[in-house]
């Protein structure tokens, strides 16, 4: 890494990059560059290279940036890593802990003065290069340390951040249990005493029984109708015990996550898919409150309502039919109607969408979205045209 920052380095780097190189093109375009570099330096260039092509779905800059793979994986997307930064406007310092690459630092230090911490040199000095890079270097530090230690806290005083971002991959497969992170989640109990204002990054796929020992806020979040990631927010920084935030936007729900008695009812007029934050914060009948709509079956997350409402929260259509679910009557339904292009999208269907448009053997010009789901225990199909946003 070092060697591929100084001026020898980013000669190889630029050579790499205009290779426009792909990872299953690996081999031969390490050996057309070990034709004018040396071989190591070429293959730390031309991985650098790759990266930055794979991190543009995730970062507007990466261009600029260094990464390894794992720590690429790992990292939040640029619109997340920025939305979750805004929760520690008003502080004095942040410790960014577990900082890595430091793509959550960038974030970080583009609110407020913040230190990043990690055990890896190798990461801390490409974090160091991408602060450099987009000019934050001035508005951030870095320490190496073991977070399994007692962390060098003392020195701050003020009004002081932590961000913990723990290691949720081992051998490149995912730790789904908070006791399997590195450090395990509950090394935040030492450090919640003395430093209240902490934010921990989690698996979105967090088993939320796990999380009931701590008094923190848990927030879902999606991007651009994506669930991407959790976050749980303790002490100043908890503001409700569930939320669900989509971005674009910010758009936030806030709730108790106790689920309310349904209100159930027949399709109306619209239909409504909520969006995967609202699903796994378990708000949805929150937003069927919000909404004025009802759910169809108490187990099944599709709502509906007689009258239209525009949400952030959820993707609605405009039902034009529905019935109980018969593969004969739905395929003279949809004939009749000159249905030949067909979107299927099912909650607790066992049928394979797949399977069921061969089934149909549709032919025509018109198109529509059909809605495979129950109301109240029994299969229906609900037919609507195109989404609405």
């Amino acid at each position: 890494m070092r060697t591929l920052l100084t001026p020898a380095g980013q000669e190889v780097l630029e050579a790499a990059l205009a290779l426009r190189p792909r990872e299953a093109e690996f081999l031969a375009h390490w050996q057309a560059l070990q034709r004018s570099f040396h071989a190591e330096l070429a293959r730390a260039a031309l991985e650098t290279a790759i990266l930055r092509s794979e991190a543009r779905a995730k970062y507007p800059f990466a261009e600029k940036l260094y990464f390894t793979r794992a720590a690429l994986e790992q990292a939040s997307a640029w619109e997340v890593a920025a939305y979750r930064a805004g929760r520690y406007r008003g502080f004095d310092t942040l410790l960014d802990l577990g900082c890595s690459i430091g793509g959550d630092t960038l974030a970080l230090a583009g609110a407020v003065p913040t230190l990043g911490i990690d055990l890896d040199p190798l990461r801390l000095r490409m974090a160091w290069a991408n602060l450099a890079a987009l000019g934050l270097d001035r508005r951030a530090s870095l320490l190496q340390a073991d977070l399994n230690q007692p962390l060098p806290l003392g020195a701050f005083r003020g009004k002081v951040g932590l961000f913990f971002d723990p290691v949720r991959r081992s051998g490149g497969r995912r730790a789904y249990s908070v006791k399997s992170y590195r450090p395990p989640l509950e090394i935040v109990r030492g450090w919640l005493p003395d430093f209240p204002a902490l934010g921990v990054k989690i698996s979105p796929g967090v088993d939320l029984d796990e999380l009931r020992g701590y008094e923190a806020e848990v927030e879902f979040v999606s991007l651009a109708g994506e669930l991407k990631e959790a976050a749980l927010w303790f002490g100043p920084l908890r503001s409700a015990r569930r939320r669900a935030t989509v971005l674009p936007g910010p758009h936030s729900l806030a709730g108790s996550g106790d689920q309310p008695p349904p209100w159930l009812s027949e399709p109306l007029g619209w239909l409504y898919e909520p969006d995967p934050a609202i699903l796994r914060a378990g708000l949805v009948r929150a937003l069927g409150e919000q909404l004025g709509a009802a759910q169809l079956d108490p187990d099944i997350a599709y709502l509906t309502a007689a009258d239209p409402r525009s949400t952030p929260f959820a993707r609605r259509w405009r039902v034009e039919d529905w019935f109980p679910f018969g593969l004969k009557r739905l395929r003279e339904y949809l004939r009749l109607r000159g249905v030949g292009r067909l979107t299927v999208k099912k909650r607790g269907s066992p049928l394979q969408p797949e399977a069921l448009i061969r089934d149909l053997r549709l032919d025509g010009e018109a198109e529509r979205t059909i809605f495979l789901t129950h109301l109240s225990g029994r299969p229906i199909v609900i037919v609507a045209g195109s989404a609405l946003e």
